[in-house]
């Protein structure tokens, strides 16, 4: 396992940390995490806050970690396993607005954002237009009071 974070240039591709496990390699999006949890509840032996790294794919099955992480509905955690093959996107694809006004959409998606297009599977886009962090969702507008 190991836990490598690569810190882009301005403008470039956001700071993804990988850990790496047995068949799967997590990576994790600091910046697009909006702390739904499904990670810590639905796998705490991979994904516990009080270890350091916090995740540890080698600790479950490698599709066990991968049903986790197609939990995640930011996209901020995403996976690929070792022989390359990414996450699957849904099909058809849906688009979600909260009660809060996010957009939860997952399919096979391209995304538009500081950093250029991006492939995506799952997403949450800002719907208040107050993110810092556009076109994802930074609960830093109105879509973060209760």
């Amino acid at each position: 396992m190991s836990d490598r974070t690569s810190e882009p240039a301005p403008d470039e591709t956001p700071r993804l940390k990988e850990y790496e496990g047995e068949g799967i390699t997590v990576t994790f999006e600091p910046r697009r995490c909006l702390h739904a949890a499904e990670c810590v509840r639905g796998l705490p032996e991979v994904f516990d806050l009080s270890r350091r790294p916090w995740v540890h794919p080698g600790d479950a099955p490698a599709e066990r970690v991968a049903e986790v992480v197609r939990r995640c509905p930011s996209g901020a955690l995403q996976y690929r396993t070792t022989d390359g093959t990414a996450e699957p996107p849904d099909s058809p694809t849906t688009v979600h607005r909260t009660d809060s006004g996010q957009l939860v959409v997952r399919g096979d998606l391209r995304v538009r954002g500081a950093a250029g297009e991006r492939p995506e599977t799952r997403v949450m886009l800002c719907g208040c237009g107050a993110s810092g962090n556009q076109p994802y969702c930074d609960h830093s507008g109105p879509c973060a009071e209760p």
